[in-house]
């Protein structure tokens, strides 16, 4: 699946609750599905800078693709990050670096979070495209 086709996924999930508060219940539900990161993920330099709760992301290469996982102890916060993975996990570098997440937007997602959670899903999102770029530039060293 393209990122813009999981992406488009989400906004039709999304467009099937009536109001934000059956929203808030998928989003936290995702996250208690979210498989927990393996406690050896769980260190200083995965934490994402710029989130109220604290949040890890590791980033890992498979073949010429990055799978991401994450965890925090905030379950919304897993929710969202289960959603970002579902987009860009499985991915090229160069695909992930280039994303629009028009999703976010598309669900009402930025209008609805608080100013503290919007700032922290652009900080796992920076952090994503960040892990990307770093492998990208891995991979094209001789």
């Amino acid at each position: 699946m393209t990122i813009n086709e999981a992406q488009d996924q989400i906004v039709d999930e999304f467009a099937l609750f009536d109001d934000w508060s059956d929203k808030y219940e998928y989003i936290i539900d995702l996250g208690k599905k979210l498989p927990p990161l393996d406690d050896r993920h769980k260190k200083e330099e995965n934490k994402i800078k710029g989130c109220q709760s604290t949040v890890w992301l590791h980033a890992e290469p498979k073949d010429d693709h990055l799978l991401f996982e994450a965890d925090s102890e905030a379950v919304i916060v897993k929710g969202l990050a289960s959603l970002l993975i579902r987009v860009l996990s499985d991915h090229s570098p160069e695909e992930i670096a280039r994303a629009n997440l028009s999703f976010i937007d598309r669900i009402g997602m930025g209008q609805h979070l608080a100013q503290t959670r919007s700032n922290g899903l652009a900080s796992m999102v920076k952090q994503m495209k960040l892990y990307a770029l770093a492998y990208q530039a891995k991979m094209s060293k001789p």
